[in-house]
């Protein structure tokens, strides 16, 4: 039962990615986003780990201290700042620089953001969730500052004016 509620999850999940990513003209990505989720590799994680409430990731992680599917997932997924961390040319503490994410991607990170909070928000989801959500991690994030300021005004975007102005600003503006 538990593999059938994660199918249904990662696939309303993905629906409203496709949905966002539409809406701003990145047809190809909105098609291809998180196919990697219905890999028997992240897929049987899922399953096992299935909440309803939150990631089965984060799930997997409290269970045995790592998430073996999201490893597989964020070096697949260009969407997720993680994908583009790479190992350092300078002496930079910890060995590690993050990578500009391009613009096509960012945004795609923007509706990953939303259609996530929307999936585990449900009817509490409001505009301002995404930020707010947001918010409680960014300070662990490694990810590189242009990234980093172009996610935030998206997301304050988001949080201030909504999703039309915001999906308008991105498909005229931006892309």
């Amino acid at each position: 039962m538990k593999a059938f509620k994660h199918f249904k999850t990662i696939t309303y999940h993905k629906y409203l990615v496709m949905k966002g990513c539409f809406k701003v003209g990145l047809y190809k990505q909105g098609l291809l986003h998180d196919l990697s989720k219905y890999s028997p590799s992240e897929f049987m994680v899922g399953a096992k780990y299935y909440q309803g409430t939150r990631s089965p990731n984060a799930a997997e992680r409290d269970a045995i201290g790592y998430s073996s599917a999201w490893l597989h997932h964020k070096g697949r997924n260009r969407h997720h700042y993680e994908y583009w961390i790479d190992y350092s040319a300078k002496d930079i503490p910890g060995g590690i620089a993050p990578v500009p994410m391009p613009v096509n991607y960012v945004v795609e990170m923007l509706m990953d953001r939303i259609a996530a909070c929307k999936v585990y928000n449900g009817s509490k989801y409001t505009d301002s969730s995404p930020l707010a959500y947001y918010n409680m991690g960014k300070e662990k994030a490694p990810m590189h500052e242009k990234t980093r300021a172009l996610l935030e005004q998206l997301l304050n975007m988001l949080a201030s004016q909504g999703e039309e102005a915001t999906f308008a600003y991105i498909r005229k503006e931006l892309l």
